[in-house]
């Protein structure tokens, strides 16, 4: 097999690239029978990790590093692939770096760049408000891909790319009040977390402030594992206290497509019928929305152009080609089967 890529090694051991991602950098959260099959292909087929630059010379080195806080999260599998693909044919390295979730990704970026020689690095995932002081303190060329905001004073620092996640956000719930939805419940993140679940929540409350309807914070509904929070368990776990609150709703938005799907069995097992009973809605776009029955109504993200233009973005950066830039890319509300008019 030629040029072997990470996407090979992840196929032939029947995991995701971020299992592989996780065992070649020894993360501890990969058990250890996966490991061992997952180091057994790689000596079997003789692939060269591309994160491993620190076989690189440091005289050198051209490496990036992709820093991912939500690694479980397939949104961002399609990301990795297109990063790397244009890293090999630039002859980079690549090192993917798992940031917890209790961790900033801008501590883990500072102590990698004192490990490895790194040219660029894009993160994935994590804050949208980030300590100045940290920033400046970061001197290679970087990258927000997904994070939907910028501070003024980061402007000349970095780039972001991604969409506008309080309008498209917002944008989802007016539909849902066009089609006849005033009781709509939201499942989100943590309020006190500065990412994009807290802009998504904001454009549910912009949209319903706008048509005059009350927030009712018996409808908001926070998950309680910040370890992975946009998990489909998180999903039916929140959505299941949702149904036990008794409060009333007739639409429930989800601010990730993988918790809509967690939704979506807690009704079908209270047997709520979607969207007869209630509408759900998703957001991203993720492939699983698609084949779930009942497909699922999303805002799908232009992933594929997000993580060309955050790669070339870097790439000019680098090169001294062109300065920081920070851009939205519009998104797409794609109506499906798990959403209607209420039924009163």
């Amino acid at each position: 097999m030629d040029e072997l890529t990470i996407k090979d090694v992840a196929k032939e051991c029947g995991v995701g690239i971020s299992t592989v991602s996780r065992a070649l950098n020894n993360h501890p959260d990969i058990s250890p029978e996966t490991k061992k099959k997952i180091m057994g292909v790689i000596k079997e087929t003789g692939y060269v990790p591309n994160n491993s630059a620190r076989n690189l010379k440091r005289t050198d080195a051209r490496c990036i590093a992709i820093l991912i806080k939500g690694i479980t999260n397939p949104f961002f599998s399609s990301i990795i692939q297109i990063v790397e693909t244009q890293a090999q044919k630039k002859k980079y390295a690549m090192v993917i770096q798992h940031v917890d979730a209790y961790e900033n990704e801008l501590d883990v970026a500072l102590q990698l760049v004192k490990e490895k020689r790194l040219r660029g690095i894009i993160f994935l995932g994590g804050a949208y408000q980030h300590d100045k002081r940290k920033v400046e303190k970061l001197k290679v060329p970087f990258v927000f891909c997904t994070i939907g905001a910028v501070q003024e004073t980061g402007k000349k620092t970095y780039s972001n790319i991604a969409v506008n996640d309080r309008i498209e956000s917002r944008r989802m719930i007016d539909y849902l009040l066009d089609l006849g939805h005033k009781r709509i419940a939201i499942i989100t993140e943590g309020t006190e977390a500065e990412s994009v679940g807290q802009l998504r929540l904001e454009g549910y409350k912009d949209a319903l402030t706008a048509r005059g309807i009350a927030i009712d914070e018996r409808l908001i509904y926070e998950v309680e594992d910040d370890e992975d929070p946009y998990s489909m368990e998180n999903g039916y776990i929140t959505a299941k206290k949702l149904l036990d609150s008794g409060v009333d709703f007739t639409a429930v938005f989800a601010i990730a497509d993988f918790l809509a799907v967690g939704v979506c069995r807690a009704l079908h097992e209270a047997g709520r019928r979607i969207p007869e009973d209630v509408s759900v809605a998703g957001y991203d776009g993720i492939p699983i929305g698609e084949f779930y029955t009942p497909k699922l109504t999303t805002i799908k993200q232009p992933i594929g152009k997000m993580a060309e233009k955050t790669i070339k973005l870097l790439f000019d950066v680098i090169e001294g080609k062109s300065g920081h830039e920070h851009i939205y890319f519009p998104a797409e509300l794609v109506e499906r089967e798990s959403t209607g008019k209420p039924n009163n």
